[in-house]
């Protein structure tokens, strides 16, 4: 029993049908989902899952199950929720799956824009943040805006591939953060390559060109350690 990723091969599709595997008080889990499972610092989708007589349920969040196989579509207490084998259809909240796709893309230009080990992130709504291993300050918010709006302007194409675990080990340095590894053990890995800027392993969904992330400002950079700096961005 496992679960089609669809978002991994179509970020932009909105909606799809699938069938119930299971629906018990924790949630609802289906055959392939278009539904982003919460992983990397992007959070899961939220969204409906609407049943063949109209009725919708209410996805409040979407995680992976303990076995990974598995997304859980995860529901509010007291939904009155399909059956297993029944057919349904699962609808994004897409408004908010489109602005974390636009920041995801964003912070890895940051990355760019910042060539430091990366430390930790996260994904919000319209909003980011990368903690970066920086062995001194003095960095300066207007620069690297200035820097970020330079290649989101140059309306690059994202795209993705996949490569062998064993070229992913022979090729360490497409791996910019230190404490989360791209996950390995199923023969292959997803690389995002945005075009001429950057190539690394990510699982997340991404907008196809870089003009599509719209403005972004950095808008706090943190001290967080004696190395590690935490840089904010903004979209608009």
């Amino acid at each position: 029993m496992s679960t089609s990723l669809l978002f991994r091969d179509d970020a932009y599709l909105r909606e799809a049908d699938a069938r119930v595997l299971t629906a018990d008080g924790n949630g609802v889990i289906v055959d392939r989902t278009p539904f982003y499972a919460q992983g990397g610092g992007q959070p899961g989708d939220r969204g409906r899952i609407v049943r063949e007589d109209g009725s919708a349920v209410t996805v409040l969040d979407t995680v992976y199950g303990a076995d990974k196989s598995t997304v859980l579509h995860r529901t509010a207490p007291g939904e009155t929720l399909p059956q297993p084998g029944e057919t349904v259809r699962l609808i994004l909240d897409w408004p908010l799956r489109h602005a974390r796709m636009r920041v995801h893309t964003a912070l890895h230009l940051l990355s760019v824009a910042l060539p430091y080990p990366v430390t930790g992130g996260s994904i919000g709504d319209g909003e980011g943040r990368l903690d970066f291993d920086i062995p001194d300050a003095g960095l300066d918010k207007e620069l690297v805006t200035a820097r970020l709006r330079e290649m989101i302007a140059q309306d690059a194409a994202v795209t993705t591939r996949w490569i062998s675990d064993e070229e992913l080990l022979a090729n360490p340095g497409l791996v910019k953060t230190m404490s989360v590894k791209p996950p390995m053990g199923s023969g292959r890995v997803r690389l995002v390559a945005i075009d001429g800027l950057d190539l690394q392993p990510c699982g997340g969904t991404h907008v196809t060109r870089t003009g599509e992330i719209g403005t972004a400002t950095v808008t706090a950079i943190e001290k967080k350690g004696k190395q590690n700096r935490r840089v904010r961005v903004t979209l608009s």
